[in-house]
């Protein structure tokens, strides 16, 4: 490990574990468990339930008065929306329309939104809103004041109610609960697929709370699970991640991302370019591959059609633990249509795939 690497509050707990260790985004996290690996930690939180650290992920505060709006002049999604107690998945995008990260966005009130980025692009997102940042209005980076944890899989209810936390609201809001006598936020958001909760804390009282989950995940069948597990189920969904299928040269009309890009307000940043890329229809776009033979896509792997013409290029691709069979997510020319049939080149060995929309399971993270 680096001295430039960062650790979790958690950090130690995985340790004991016996958790591979690896570095991701700046810190050292845990990417699998002993016992069965990223297979039976992905499938846990698929029939049963998982916990993950997930708190290398930033944490920024933007208060003052007229915050809220603020915010919404900068990132791309429409916080007018949506109300107090809610998420919202939004973008920070460049003056050129690429994506400098991709968040999520928690509106407190009028006057206090809280941001949770990806961690590498932490400290550059507040960096950006504090030089635009009107007076009177703060943003505080709280990278490592917090720690996140999430709890995902169909018995996560059963989890956090052993605990009296709070379990009744909706997909993508949030309620302030109690832990220990300490105040946390519960967040009906994840990013796995299934129905799920992202536990925001002090990272004072994170080893408690870890613990105290640990105990009934465990109880009900389910597995602490690292970020390996977290990125087959992403995939799995279709969920893009930044510095593979979204980064400064995949903008949100190429990524699929328009969804959260709010067209009709008046400024937000790279507004104009991505107006334009979106009205020329030009670029590639994200799809979907589901592999017909044997072997897994990678990222960088070419796409080709069946001339053999270079038609896109994988971003993101893995083994999917669910259908037993490799699935990607690739940026293919706009005339690739779904249903086409491609060979995507894996170190100079053809392998054939069928283009499809995502997500590539069954959807459950909005299930009641």
């Amino acid at each position: 490990m680096t001295q430039t690497q960062r650790t979790s509050p958690l950090h130690q707990a995985h340790v004991d574990l016996g958790a591979k260790m690896a570095d991701f985004g700046g810190w050292q996290m845990p990417i699998e468990y002993p016992g069965g690996g990223v297979v039976a930690e992905h499938t846990a939180v698929r029939e049963r339930v998982g916990v993950f650290d997930v708190s290398h992920l930033g944490k920024a505060s933007v208060t003052g008065p007229g915050a809220a709006a603020f915010v919404n002049r900068c990132l791309t999604n429409d916080l007018g929306r949506i109300e107090p107690g809610k998420a919202q998945y939004t973008l920070c995008c460049s003056e050129t329309g690429g994506v400098v990260d991709d968040l999520i966005a928690y509106l407190r009130s009028e006057d206090d939104v809280f941001l949770i980025p990806n961690a590498a692009n932490t400290a550059t997102v507040v960096q950006m809103l504090r030089d635009e940042a009107p007076e009177g209005v703060s943003v505080t980076d709280q990278h490592e004041d917090y720690a996140v944890l999430a709890v995902q899989g169909p018995l996560s209810d059963e989890v956090l109610t052993a605990l009296g936390l709070p379990v009744d609201h909706e997909y993508m809001s949030f309620e302030e609960a109690d832990f220990q006598g300490t105040p946390i936020t519960v967040c009906r958001t994840g990013y796995t697929g299934e129905r799920g909760y992202e536990l925001v804390a002090p990272s004072a009282v994170a080893p408690a709370l870890w613990a105290a989950l640990m105990e009934q995940v465990t109880q009900r069948g389910g597995l602490p699970a690292g970020l390996g597990a977290r990125d087959t189920l992403r995939t799995e969904m279709g969920y893009p991640l930044h510095g593979n299928d979204l980064s400064l040269d995949i903008t949100p009309v190429m990524a699929g991302s328009a969804w959260a890009v709010g067209w009709e307000k008046e400024s937000f940043w790279g507004k104009e370019a991505l107006v334009a890329q979106r009205v020329a229809k030009e670029s590639r776009v994200l799809k979907g591959l589901v592999v017909t033979g044997r072997g897994i896509p990678r990222a960088h792997c070419a796409v080709k059609d069946a001339e053999g013409t270079v038609v896109g290029e994988v971003t993101s691709g893995t083994f999917s633990p669910t259908r037993k069979e490799g699935i990607a997510l690739a940026l293919l020319d706009r005339s690739v249509t779904i249903g086409s049939q491609v060979v995507v080149d894996v170190r100079g060995r053809d392998l054939p795939a069928e283009v499809v929309k995502p997500p590539f399971v069954q959807v459950q993270v909005r299930a009641s």
